[in-house]
């Protein structure tokens, strides 16, 4: 798929978690039986996002969700570098190993919580599977492998937010609307805003669908 993969790639996290995820006890239903071990092709393959991955269309698979924007190879790097070091992000993939091309994303963000006895809240982020592989149960296979290493990971419940056509594929899979808390509200920041700020802090510092596309 187009450029260079060193020959010694990081993973941004222990692809063994994800041998240890138990697809029986999520609710979803799978028809053919597939799991993140066993995706349903032997072409097929889930794992973490490794380094490599910018050559191999993860920004060009994020882009049919949303602007990704011009993302430079350092940049893509040093961005993996910080999720990787907080320990915080598990950025889950599947990979068409016919092409070495990556077709579908999730992320798992943890958000560690005063509450709850300092428990853990798991976020699921930017899941998206490439438009010309549906009807494989790759949207659902992604967010359940996901949603099971939340629990994995000792979060004690796993949020999204999504569009009103996707609630059924949700809910097929286990996740309910939360009563009086069923709308999603944010503030977005321009760009040159948050450029100014940086800089200034810098020079302070100076000595239709069913499923998710």
């Amino acid at each position: 798929m187009g450029g260079p993969v060193g020959e010694e790639e990081l993973s941004l996290y222990d692809p063994a978690l994800l041998l240890s995820l138990h697809f029986f006890d999520s609710p979803a239903n799978f028809n053919p039986r597939i799991s993140a071990a066993a995706p349903g092709e032997v072409w097929l393959k889930v794992r973490p996002l490794q380094t490599g991955d910018f050559h191999r269309g993860f920004l060009q698979i994020l882009s049919q969700l949303t602007k990704v924007g011009d993302v430079s190879l350092t940049q893509f790097l040093n961005r993996f570098a910080q999720m990787r070091a907080s320990g915080d992000y598990y950025v889950t993939v599947i990979v068409d190993t016919r092409y070495d091309k990556i077709i579908g994303s999730a992320t798992l963000v943890l958000e560690r919580k005063f509450i709850h006895g300092c428990a853990t809240r798991g976020r699921l982020e930017d899941v998206v599977v490439d438009d010309t592989y549906r009807g494989k149960q790759l949207g659902k296979l992604i967010v359940v492998t996901v949603s099971l290493l939340a629990k994995e990971l000792g979060c004690y419940k796993m949020s999204l937010d999504c569009k009103d056509k996707l609630i059924p594929f949700y809910k097929s899979i286990g996740y309910t609307l939360e009563p009086g808390n069923a709308n999603t509200m944010n503030i977005r920041y321009e760009a040159t805003t948050r450029s100014i700020g940086r800089n200034a802090a810098a020079a302070g510092n100076q000595p239709e669908d069913t499923e998710p596309s």
